[in-house]
């Protein structure tokens, strides 16, 4: 999948965001992670080819996760699931 990622320098996490590019909770979700220096990647659902999102799709239905946006996993573990700061401070230290 194309990805992009966003450098920061809170290293401690592994954190991957599916996201939509119109969406306003993604965007305050990249918003605050970039704001507290963490590291991520991402992947435009909306955006990417047919094959990576059908790859997409399939990983959230497999973590069992809603098909809804932004999702957040981290460490490969972690999900959630739309804007909650609190849920990632909690989960990232910050």
């Amino acid at each position: 999948m194309a990805t992009v990622k966003v450098e920061g320098e809170k290293k401690n996490h592994k954190v991957f965001l599916y996201t939509l590019s119109t969406c306003g909770w993604c965007k305050k979700t990249k918003q605050f992670l970039k704001d507290n220096g963490v590291e991520y990647e991402y992947l435009d659902i909306d955006t990417c080819t047919p094959e990576d999102r059908a790859e997409a799709i399939k990983d959230l239905k497999a973590r069992r996760a809603s098909i809804a946006f932004p999702v957040a996993i981290i460490d490969g573990e972690t999900l959630i699931s739309g804007y909650k700061p609190e849920k990632y401070m909690e989960e990232l230290g910050l």
